[in-house]
């Protein structure tokens, strides 16, 4: 609900098209999105008038062709053209998709092509500039190639005025959001305008935005953060947002906290491995031209958070305004929209010492200090308001002790549909229920961790967790360690997993190494073995190191394990190579070169 502290009114709309109506309505020319075309200092922005116009205009397109309830693939570059789109869609009851376009030599367009014939999409949006891109390669995706493609900028801005306002309530579909996945098999989870709206609503009170609100974001709109937090958040809430490309952020992360001091931005959001990179990437020159103390909230997500991630990131902008009570562990998934747990704002984050032996036999028992036998953990200390969440072994569908690791399931209204056109996992997945009380029904997250006095501490993925003669690993620990193994590796940029060999299961470790280091390449792989072997007790099986950038993420920075196990299976790894070290073959020739 909109209520008194969004520009004095009180409304409660039933869909985001009645949000955006509204405030096109109250606060027409107010700057609702500010877009930074070079990442700096180019600007094009647009109010909420020009925006709902904008929206009508393509609306009225869609419905004229009668497409309501087809699946529309939005595959826009960031900018204010994918906010018209999506907008654009929502006011024609057409389901978008958001997407990002296919690039030459990109083997996105296989997945888009996945996705669109698993949501039996209709037609495809997008600008006059990529469709002329786009065009020479559908003859490499016939499937794509008999959608209806529409460059949404061609579409007459006089069009608005035929535009109708459909039937639209809170149970209707309002998106699907693709999720990441690490296979060949994308699933699109249903997001209806109920599911948004609650989320929106929750974060809009949990993170005190108000009018005076500022958010910055370079998170794609494809993401589930990038779209609901960066997006549609500002919206909801009525405050300005700056925004900038993802590619522009990778490409000089100084933009990124430029554009917050620059701007006095209060709010921002994003993984992990990018407050990271802003430690590696920006020069003591560049911080001191910075100024980050309006910066109050930090959100920090989408993977797991590092508690010597927010240490160095506070050591190195601190004398520049930045306060460590600003950063915002939180914790989500698109399956319950976005966010479920999120942080206190204006305190320091959470932070708990456990023993990892104890970790490893799924029980969360507390060291006295950080050390060598502990493992730092961040947690999130507040829920979402309307919902249950319960740990639970994923064996025994049992609720588990407060000391106990296990799976977490969830119950909110922010809980999506279930899965397009997949019944079985949908059920499988949304529809879990407690063995000891029949309690249910719960959204199965796949993800470990527990609570300790209303704290919500994440441990891991089911699916990702390494178990090597009978103990848990979790590889993320693991991970860490051979990060900093060596200053030849890159931060943020390993995958840790287990393959089966002779029927025992062995430890693989995939790592990117940095582009201006001297490829001491067995040096590297003899400091993983003994890094990991002396913190976790594990032996190395093998080390692959692989070329910078080369390592499967998702679209939100996440390493894809599963995808990495893949391609090292297949020996399909762009395998770091130099006349320095010598290549070792793997065991019986299934590996690839290895040191």
């Amino acid at each position: 609900m909109i209520t008194s502290d969004n520009f004095g009114s009180v409304f409660a709309p039933s869909s985001m098209v009645e949000v955006l109506r509204w405030r096109a309505l109250q606060h027409r020319d107010h700057l609702a999105y500010t877009f930074l075309t070079d990442g700096e200092t180019e600007e094009v922005s647009i109010t909420y008038g020009e925006l709902d116009r904008q929206a009508r205009a393509i609306g009225a397109y869609l419905q004229s062709i009668r497409v309501q309830g087809e699946r529309a693939l939005l595959l826009y570059p960031q900018g204010i053209e994918y906010i018209a789109a999506f907008f654009g869609c929502l006011y024609a009851k057409v389901i978008p998709i958001p997407l990002h376009p296919p690039k030459l030599k990109d083997r996105s367009l296989s997945r888009i092509s996945l996705i669109s014939k698993d949501a039996q999409a209709k037609l495809a949006l997008t600008t006059a500039a990529v469709l002329s891109k786009v065009d020479p390669l559908l003859v490499q995706a016939q499937e794509l190639k008999t959608l209806l493609w529409q460059a949404t900028d061609t579409v007459a801005a006089s069009g608005e005025d035929n535009w109708q306002e459909p039937s639209i309530v809170g149970s209707t579909l309002a998106l699907l959001q693709y999720t990441s996945g690490s296979t060949a098999s994308p699933k699109g989870v249903m997001v209806s305008h109920n599911n948004l709206l609650h989320n929106l609503a929750a974060l809009h009170h949990a993170y005190k935005f108000t009018q005076f609100s500022v958010f910055a974001s370079w998170l794609p709109f494809f993401h589930d953060m990038g779209l609901n937090l960066g997006m549609l958040g500002p919206l909801y809430g009525g405050f300005r947002d700056i925004l900038m490309s993802p590619v522009a952020f990778a490409q000089r992360p100084f933009r990124w906290l430029h554009a917050i001091s620059h701007y006095k931005a209060t709010s921002s959001a994003a993984p992990n491995f990018a407050y990271d990179l802003c430690v590696r990437k920006i020069s003591a020159e560049q911080r001191a031209s910075l100024d980050l103390s309006s910066w109050t909230l930090a959100v920090t997500g989408a993977e797991p958070v590092r508690a010597e991630t927010i240490d160095r990131f506070v050591e190195a902008f601190g004398p520049y305004g930045f306060q460590r009570k600003a950063f915002n562990p939180s914790y989500g998934l698109a399956e319950a929209t976005l966010a479920v747990f999120v942080s206190v704002k204006d305190s320091s984050p959470v932070t708990k010492n456990v023993r990892k032996a104890a970790l490893e036999q799924n029980q969360a028992i507390e060291a006295p200090v950080a050390g060598q036998d502990s493992q730092t953990l961040v947690g999130c200390n507040q829920s979402l308001p309307d919902q249950k969440l319960v740990i639970v072994q994923p064996e025994s569908f049992t609720k588990c002790s407060p000391n106990q690791v296990g799976e977490i399931w969830l119950s909110s209204p922010s809980i999506t549909e279930g899965y397009w056109n997949q019944p079985g996992e949908t059920e499988q997945t949304f529809r879990a229920y407690l063995a000891d009380t029949g309690e249910g029904p719960f959204l199965r997250t796949g993800d470990l961790g527990f609570l300790q006095d209303g704290k919500l501490f994440i441990t891991g993925r089911i699916k990702d967790l390494i178990i090597i003669r009978g103990c848990n690993h979790y590889p993320q620990d693991i991970e860490l360690t051979v990060e900093q193994s060596h200053p030849m590796l890159r931060l943020g940029c390993g995958a840790a997993f287990s393959v089966e060999v002779v029927g025992e299961e062995r430890l693989v470790v995939v790592q990117e190494v940095e582009y201006r280091q001297r490829p001491r390449v067995q040096e590297a792989g003899a400091a993983i073995r003994r890094a990991v072997l002396e913190d976790h007790g594990v032996q190395v099986f093998v080390v692959v190191l692989v070329k910078p950038g080369t390592i499967p993420k998702s679209s939100s920075g996440k390493i894809r394990r599963r995808a990495c196990r893949a391609a090292f299976l297949s020996e399909s790894l762009n395998v770091w190579q130099s006349e320095e070290h010598s290549i070792e073959k793997g065991t019986s020739g299934m590996f690839p070169n290895t040191v």
